[in-house]
C-alpha cells in the first residue's frame, strides 16, 4: 500500500515537471519568433513631401483670344477703267500716301483740261460782268442810266459769279477723279497681295477688292472674360478707364512657341453680352517684329490689380474623389491624413489651395495612388515648397 503512494507521487512530480518545461520551451519559442518578427519587418515607407507656405504673388486668369489688326484697310477702286500699273510687291511694307495701283488716266485728265477750259471761260466772263456793274454804279448814280439797267448788270453779273462757280466745282470733281486713278495707301503698313491683276477694267459701281492693308502700329486681342470675373477681379479693383488700363495682361500664342508678349487693357465693352454672359475686352501689344498676324488665336492672361498672399501645391499631390479634391497630409506621429481641399487658379504646373490647408502642413506630392489613410511614411522634404513662379520674359 506504502509503494502504491509512493508511485503515485512519483507520477504526480513528474507530470508537474513536464508540464512546467513545456512551458518553459514554448515561452521561448514564442520570444524567439517575436523578435525575428521584429527583426524581418520592413520600415515605413519614404514620401516626397512639401511643408505648404504663404506666397507672395500675382494670381492670372487665362483665357482664349484672337488677334486683330489695329487698322485694316480694303482698297477698291473710286474710279472705273483698266488697271494699267500695280506698284508694289505681295506683302511688302507701304507709307500712307503710297501709289499702289494706276487706272488709266487719261480719260481723267481729259475731263481735267475741259473742266479748267471751262473755268477759265466762266471766269472771264464774270470779270466783265463786274466791270460792267461797277461802271453802271457809277452811271446810276448820275442818272445816266436808268434803275432797270442798273439792275440787269447786277443780275448778269451775279449770274456770271454762280456760272464760275459751277465751273470751278466740275474742275475740281476732274481733279478728285483724276487723283483717284492713282490709288494710294490710306494707311501705312503691310500689304496683302493685289487680287486683280494688271490689264483688267475695273468698276466703281461694282468696286471689288484689289487688295488689303494691316497697319503695323501694334496689334489687338480680343478676347471674352465671364461676369463673374469681371465684377469680383476688374470691376471691384479697377472701375475706371485710367485704373483699368494698369491692369497687368500677357500674351502667349496657341502655337505654343514660348513667347511671352506683355500688352496694356485698351477697352472693356459697355454691355454683357446676355446669350454667354460675359463681356468683350481688347488688349493693346506691341508688334515691332511683325511676327503676331491678324487671326492668330492666343492665350492672354489678365491679372489681378495687385499680388496676394496665397498657398500653392503641385497638381501631382492633388487626387480626385468624385466632384471632391484632396490630398495626403504627414502628421507629426509619421501618419498620413486624408484632406479636402478647394482649388483655385492654375499657375506654372501649380495649383492655388483656397481652402483646407494651413501653413506648415506637410503635403505628399508624388505616389498619392499608393497611399492611404492612416499608413505610417517617412517623410522626404523637398527643397522646394510653394514658391511663386518666375516672371515669364516680354518679348515684342
Amino acid at each position: 500500500m506504502k509503494v502504491f503512494k509512493a508511485n503515485k507521487l512519483l507520477l504526480g512530480v513528474s507530470a508537474i515537471v513536464l508540464t512546467l518545461g513545456s512551458v518553459a520551451v514554448y515561452k521561448t519559442q514564442s520570444a524567439d519568433a517575436a523578435v525575428g518578427a521584429e527583426a524581418g519587418m520592413p520600415p515605413p515607407p519614404e514620401v516626397a513631401t512639401v511643408t505648404i507656405r504663404e506666397e507672395n504673388i500675382q494670381l492670372w486668369k487665362e483665357f482664349s483670344g484672337r488677334l486683330q489688326a489695329v487698322d485694316y484697310v480694303e482698297i477698291r477702286p473710286e474710279v472705273s477703267g483698266k488697271l494699267q500699273e500695280i506698284r508694289f510687291k505681295d506683302g511688302q511694307k507701304v507709307n500712307k500716301g503710297d501709289v499702289l495701283f494706276v487706272i488709266d488716266a487719261a480719260p481723267y485728265t481729259a475731263s481735267v483740261e475741259k473742266a479748267q477750259a471751262g473755268y477759265a471761260v466762266a471766269k472771264s466772263q464774270y470779270v466783265l460782268a463786274q466791270k460792267n456793274l461797277e461802271r453802271a454804279d457809277d452811271l446810276v448814280k448820275t442818272e445816266a442810266i436808268s434803275k432797270k439797267i442798273y439792275d440787269e448788270r447786277k443780275s448778269a453779273a451775279l449770274v456770271a459769279k454762280s456760272v464760275m462757280d459751277a465751273a470751278q466745282a466740275q474742275l475740281n470733281d476732274a481733279q478728285i477723279n483724276l487723283d483717284r486713278a492713282y490709288v494710294k495707301a490710306p494707311i501705312s503698313g503691310r500689304i496683302s497681295r493685289a487680287e486683280i491683276t494688271q490689264g483688267n477694267l475695273v468698276q466703281a459701281s461694282a468696286a471689288p477688292i484689289l487688295t488689303t492693308i494691316v497697319s503695323d502700329a501694334g496689334i489687338y486681342a480680343d478676347f471674352d472674360i465671364d461676369e463673374e470675373t469681371y465684377l469680383s477681379n476688374i470691376y471691384k479693383n479697377a472701375p475706371d478707364s485710367e485704373s483699368q488700363t494698369k491692369i497687368p495682361v500677357e500674351m502667349v500664342l496657341k502655337s505654343g512657341s514660348g513667347a511671352t508678349y506683355t500688352g496694356v487693357i485698351e477697352s472693356f465693352d459697355n454691355k454683357i453680352d446676355p446669350k454667354s454672359g460675359t463681356i468683350r475686352v481688347r488688349a493693346l501689344f506691341e508688334n515691332k517684329d511683325q511676327s503676331l498676324l491678324p487671326g492668330m488665336f492666343v492665350n492672354v492672361r489678365l491679372g489681378g490689380t495687385g499680388n496676394g498672399d496665397v498657398m500653392m501645391i503641385s497638381e501631382k499631390a492633388i487626387g480626385t474623389d468624385q466632384d471632391r479634391k484632396f490630398v495626403y497630409v504627414v502628421g507629426a506621429d509619421h501618419k498620413v491624413a486624408y484632406r479636402e481641399i478647394k482649388t483655385g487658379n492654375s499657375i506654372d504646373g501649380k495649383r492655388v489651395v483656397t481652402d483646407g490647408l494651413k501653413a506648415g502642413d506637410m503635403v505628399i506630392t508624388e505616389g498619392i495612388m499608393k497611399i492611404r489613410p492612416d499608413m505610417m511614411v517617412t517623410p522626404k522634404p523637398e527643397t522646394v515648397t510653394s514658391e511663386a513662379p518666375a516672371e515669364p520674359s516680354a518679348q515684342q
